[in-house]
């Protein structure tokens, strides 16, 4: 089933999804009617397990049977370390599972590259030093001219962060968001917790991890702390969201509420990062604006927008070139309709698809 070499990999496999699940050793044992000291063996590497027993320990833990089988590539975006045997902490376990979902999700992208139908976006990396906030802002200015947007509304992101190489799925597990990167292939997890500003601001967030460079190289300032490099992305993430040029138009005029609630809408932000830019612009006093400390409600957002609705990270659940090459190995006979449905991540229905013969199913 698995090289000699490879069982202390899936041994570390199931411990690390064994604690993402809240079970102890001797729960997990219980769900299989094995001893905790068989767990602990298995879990160190020393015994073996056959095909149906790693089966057995994939549906007891939840996971896909592959997650067992391989190493996962490196989180280059982490909300927490690695879960300690006796960290028992929400956050942990929270932590855990979304990085068992980020490396279903590479799998997922793997198959369609695989399969021909997606065609491999390569990562956009940002060459030059990054070391301040400015340097970081810098690097997303650069990335707006890159996709010829200027200073305009990113009006797609999970189609923005696509064409940048990172394919970004949403998804209903609690939490914020990770990412990861394995050879040229990038993928990252925004939760569809929280307001839709909080979503963007967390893809834009992982685009940083990847476009700055891995907080785990040597490309993003070395020398400063793990929670200072977290600044320098935040720092990216919002002049990526909402440059603080685009504030050019209105600079000369007084600052209002209703301008600032448009740029709002427009740019899809948070109210709290639309303040910050504003105020970075040069167009806002906070200490003076008063109004700019009550949040706008969600009736004052869409009239600033026309009502028109706002769908991006929130009903398209991943990117639009990715679920192009779903439907396309779906119409090839390469996924059957079950899996089509499953790689869509809820966009679809079983019922959604045509009729069709599986019979020709080749794969």
């Amino acid at each position: 089933m698995t090289e000699t070499g490879d069982w202390t990999t899936v041994g570390e496999q199931v411990r690390q999804t064994r604690l993402g699940a809240g079970l102890s050793q001797a729960e997990l044992g219980a769900h299989l009617g094995l001893d905790r000291t068989m767990i602990a063996k298995i879990e160190s590497g020393v015994r073996r397990v056959d095909a149906l027993e790693l089966i057995r320990l994939a549906t007891a833990l939840d996971v896909p049977l592959d997650h067992l089988l391989q190493r996962r590539p490196a989180v280059i975006s982490r909300r927490s370390d690695v879960i300690a045997e006796d960290d028992n902490t929400d956050v942990a376990r929270r932590s855990q599972r979304l990085e068992i979902t980020l490396a279903s999700w590479l799998r997922d992208v793997r198959q369609l590259l695989d399969a021909g139908t997606l065609t491999l976006r390569v990562p956009v990396r940002y060459e030059g030093s990054v070391t301040s906030d400015e340097d970081a802002r810098t690097a997303a200015r650069w990335l707006r001219d890159v996709r010829g947007i200027g200073t305009e509304p990113i009006a797609t992101l999970m189609d923005f962060c696509e064409r940048s190489g990172q394919y970004v799925l949403i998804s209903d597990l609690p939490g914020e968001g990770a990412s990861m990167v394995d050879g040229d292939v990038a993928v990252s997890i925004v939760s569809v917790e929280g307001d839709p500003g909080r979503r963007r601001a967390t893809a834009a967030h992982e685009l940083g991890h990847l476009v700055l460079g891995d907080e785990y190289s040597s490309d993003l300032a070395v020398h400063v702390s793990r929670a200072d490099r977290e600044s320098l992305v935040n720092a990216f993430a919002a002049e990526l969201l909402l440059p603080v040029a685009a504030f050019a138009d209105v600079a000369s005029g007084p600052a209002t509420r209703e301008d600032l609630i448009r740029f709002t809408a427009r740019y899809r932000t948070s109210w709290s990062l639309a303040v910050r830019q504003a105020e970075r612009a040069g167009w806002l006093d906070v200490s003076s604006a008063r109004w700019s400390r009550t949040t706008p409600t969600r009736a004052e957002i869409m009239d600033a927008v026309g009502w028109a609705p706002q769908p991006d990270l929130d009903a398209i659940r991943v990117p639009p070139g990715y679920s192009h090459a779903v439907m396309e190995a779906w119409r090839r006979y390469l996924v059957s309709d079950a899996r089509a449905v499953e790689l869509l991540h809820g966009q679809i229905r079983l019922d959604d698809l045509p009729t069709r013969d599986e019979t020709d199913l080749t794969l």
